[in-house]
This record gives C-alpha cells, sequence and structure tokens, in this order.
C-alpha cells in the first residue's frame, strides 16, 4: 500500500488491550471531552483542548501538549458509529483553528499520510473490555513504531484513568 502523495510504503498497527473497566465507560474516556482530556497523549503530555462532535459526519479536534508547552493539533471526522462497540474516524494533523495540516506543519517528514484512518472496537470480556486500535495509513518504520509507543502510553493513562470510576 501507498499513500496518495508520495511512493512510501505504509502500514496499519494494531493494539489490544484488555481494561478493568465497563465497555460504557471505556466508550465515554473516549466520547466525552472532558474525560478524554484527562488521558489523551503519551506520558508527561497533556490534552488542554478537546471538542467532539459524535455522530456520523461530525468533527473533532484534540490538542496535546508536550512537557515543553508545544502544542500539536488533530482532527478529523467520524465516519462510522456504533455506540458502545466500534467508531471509525479520519485522523489528520490539524492547526489550532481545526484545518487540517500537512505533518511538516510540525516540522515532520513529508512521508506521513495527510489523512488516515483510526477503528477502535469495545468488547465486552468477562465484565471487562477489550479495546482494539487499528491505525491505518502510517509509513513503514520509526514512524509507525513511535505511534505504537504513543498510543500504548496514552492507554497506559487510559488504564489509570478507569481505576475506581
Amino acid at each position: 500500500m501507498t499513500t496518495a502523495n508520495s511512493s512510501v510504503p505504509t502500514r496499519a498497527i494494531e493494539i489490544a488491550r484488555i481494561l478493568d473497566a465497563p465497555r460504557e465507560l471505556v466508550w465515554q474516556a473516549w466520547t466525552d471531552p472532558q474525560y478524554l482530556m484527562r488521558w489523551w497523549g503519551p506520558e508527561q503530555f497533556t490534552s488542554p483542548a478537546c471538542t467532539i462532535d459524535l455522530r456520523v459526519g461530525g468533527k473533532y479536534h484534540f490538542c496535546m501538549q508536550a512537557p515543553d508547552g508545544k502544542k500539536f493539533w488533530s482532527g478529523g471526522v467520524y465516519q462510522e458509529i456504533v455506540a458502545p462497540e466500534r467508531m471509525v474516524y479520519t485522523d489528520s494533523f490539524a492547526d489550532e483553528a481545526g484545518n487540517p495540516v500537512p505533518a511538516s506543519y510540525y516540522g515532520m517528514g513529508d512521508d506521513i499520510p495527510f489523512e488516515m484512518t483510526i477503528i477502535v472496537t469495545f468488547e465486552l470480556v468477562g465484565g471487562k473490555t477489550k479495546m482494539t486500535l487499528r491505525h491505518i495509513g502510517l509509513p513503514a518504520g520509526e514512524m509507525s513504531e513511535m505511534t505504537v509507543q504513543g498510543w500504548n502510553s496514552s492507554f497506559d493513562k487510559l488504564a489509570e484513568s478507569l481505576v475506581g470510576q
């Protein structure tokens, strides 16, 4: 598979986690802006802003802030929503106003596609929730590995945020 704007091979990553929380609560953690801001971004990153219009065709706009204060915005459009089982949405880098921008806007390589797809499923497993994320369209290599690390770190924060809820 190659991106539309280059000949760089792309791949999909998949990460599955068993979370000790009911599926409805894990769904809420992904769809309630106040909840999502508790865990969005890798360790030591924060999420100071988040808007979610949770409907097919609705948009999201998230901010992830690095420890040095640099902000990274992302946004996209919800393509499929089956509450509380599955969501599919596009994913792009964005500016503060929510306009999609190329990865080069943040000093990253031009091998990153302008738009990718994310699929998240939520399954009941013995009173817990199996959450599976597929991130489709990443460039193969270092960027994919960094993305896996970032998602896993974010999911560690998500698991911690669910304790005692």
